[in-house]
């Protein structure tokens, strides 16, 4: 008990103190690896909090917020790790834990289970359904590729080219493995789509993601959600050509085609000329013996046809024949059709005689008459007619005009009704308005009259003011021999200072009264009241 009693003595503070910087000094930076549990995401202030454990221990682990922002790994709940950090304790609560910096799959198993899971995340999302890919451009003219500008890659795709097409092909530089690969990959996919087809750089018909072959790790960026996504968007049909056949990526699903490498991806994006000239030169070919072909069938059919048609003589003898004929009874029938018109004629003037005229005149007299009587009965009846319609249209426009009055009237009245009551009301909330005006007056004035310094007066005080009429505020402002004007409830008089504020007040050295004259004497000015300041 006694070697216990002279023991040095620790707070809690600073026994937690003294392990933390043991622990600290002991271990250091540590690889630790582990499977996470306990990871719900991130915390509302951007820190994450899980732990590591295995078969039969388990060590608290955090990481803050700026490390989490940069990792391109993220953490993920049941995920076997290798953490890079320092350990450390948390005196809060009697615990060590692992500050973790950098955070990598713990093998080629782990890699493949995270992309198996963001696999069918994104598939359920819909962004490798097959109705989303568009076929590829027969022959573009611009071809855009996103890879290393160093790389033996973008050499293939160019040599390829201008073996098969030469096309023109612009370069989007990135990264294509290492931090930071997946967001320029993203971002040059969509920097192509947002390129103007009429601008200083051509917008491509074709996009091109290559890079060679490599491990899972180092192709890791091709399985990032965020070039994923911008494969999925891209408005312009895309190639894949990540790695080798054998490979596979998460862009390879959402491509329009996917190339097994770079070269194959040149080899899908043009045809071969070549051949293209080969085609060419034989389908003209084709054309020009099909034409000949047509042309010697439609000369034959023509000779067939002229054989079968009759002479122009033969076409013209039936025609020669009927027009001799009608030639030679031209003058009979002349002839007979004279002597018929002439015997009608005869009969005609025959029959037309003084007498018949006379019928006729008289006839056609009396006709007139008669529809001169008729027209005068039809004018009569549709005078009338018009009368007594215009009559009883009189009688309805009277009676429309007296009921349009009545209206008005009711009209007129409802108006004045309503004019009156808003008149009455609008008195009414006139004086309202004003009582409360008067009322607030009153309020402001009774208020005016307690804040005013002349209250301060009232109750005995006075103000004193220079000769310039500004008040003082202290003695020291004041000489000898100065003019000063000093206010009262009642007025203001006149005074003259003697003596400084230092100055004694012995009955000897004090100026005797003088009596002033009368005529100089300091009258009573009386001012109007106004609104000042007592200071």
């Amino acid at each position: 008990m006694e070697l216990l009693l002279n023991a040095p003595e620790f707070s809690v503070s600073e026994l937690s103190l003294a392990l933390k910087r043991t622990v600290e000094d002991a271990y250091g930076r540590v690889r630790v690896r582990g499977e996470i549990s306990g990871f719900r995401g991130a915390h509302s202030s951007g820190h994450c909090y899980f732990a590591l454990k295995d078969d039969s221990a388990k060590i608290e682990a955090v990481i803050w917020k700026a490390t989490h922002a940069r990792m391109r790994f993220k953490p993920q709940e049941g995920l076997e790790v290798i953490a890079t950090g320092k350990l450390t304790t948390y005196p809060g609560s009697s615990k060590y834990q692992i500050v973790i910096d950098a955070l990598e799959p713990a093998g080629i198993g782990a890699l493949m289970a995270l992309m198996e899971e963001r696999k069918r995340k994104l598939a359920a999302e819909g962004l490798f359904d097959e109705g989303r890919k568009r076929p590829l451009p027969y022959l573009p003219e611009v071809i855009g590729v996103v890879t290393s500008p160093t790389g033996a890659v973008i050499r293939d795709i160019l040599h390829r080219l201008q073996d098969r097409f030469p096309r023109r092909v612009l370069l989007w530089p990135v990264r294509v493995q290492g931090e930071g690969s997946a967001p320029e990959i993203a971002a040059a996919i969509r920097g192509f789509n947002t390129l103007s087809a009429t601008g200083p750089i051509p917008r491509p018909d074709l996009l091109i993601v290559a890079r060679g072959g490599g491990s899972l790790e180092d192709l890791w960026s091709f399985n990032e959600e965020i070039v994923v996504r911008a494969a999925s968007a891209s408005t312009i049909p895309l190639i894949s050509a990540v790695g080798h056949e054998t490979d596979v990526t998460l862009i390879d699903f959402a491509a329009d085609r996917r190339a097994p490498t770079p070269t194959a991806a040149a080899e899908m994006a043009v045809p071969v000329r070549a051949d293209l000239l080969l085609d060419v030169s034989d389908l003209g070919h084709r054309a020009r013996v099909c034409w000949q072909r047509c042309q010697d069938i439609r000369r034959k059919e023509l000779s067939a046809t002229i054989r079968a048609l009759p002479g122009a003589a033969d076409l013209l003898a039936l025609s020669r024949q009927r027009l001799d004929h009608a030639t030679a009874a031209l003058p009979r029938a002349l002839k007979t059709n004279t002597h018929s018109h002439f015997r009608r004629f005869a009969g005609l003037s025959g029959r037309l005689t003084l007498r018949v005229l006379h019928g006729q005149i008289t006839q056609s007299d009396h006709r007139l008459r008669n529809s001169a009587e008729r027209l005068y009965l039809a004018m009569r009846s549709a005078r009338n007619r018009r009368t007594e319609r215009f009559a009883a249209l009189t009688a309805r426009l009277h009676s429309a005009r007296l009921a349009r009055i009545q209206a008005q009237r009711g009209t007129i009245l409802r108006q004045r009704q309503q004019i009156e009551e808003l008149s009455l009301r609008g008195r009414r909330a006139l004086s309202t308005l004003l009582r409360r005006l008067e009322d607030r007056l009153a309020h402001r004035a009774q208020l005016l009259a307690t804040l005013s310094y002349r209250a301060v007066l009232a109750r005995g005080f006075a103000l004193v003011r220079n000769a310039s009429g500004a008040p003082l505020h202290s003695a020291t402002a004041v000489a000898a021999g100065s003019l000063l004007e000093i206010e009262f409830a009642d007025g203001r008089v006149g005074a003259t200072a003697h003596g400084g504020p230092g100055a004694p007040q012995s009955q000897a050295e004090m100026p005797s009264p003088v009596k002033p004259k009368p005529k100089r004497a300091a009258k009573r000015v009386l001012k109007s009241v106004d609104q000042g300041s007592l200071f």
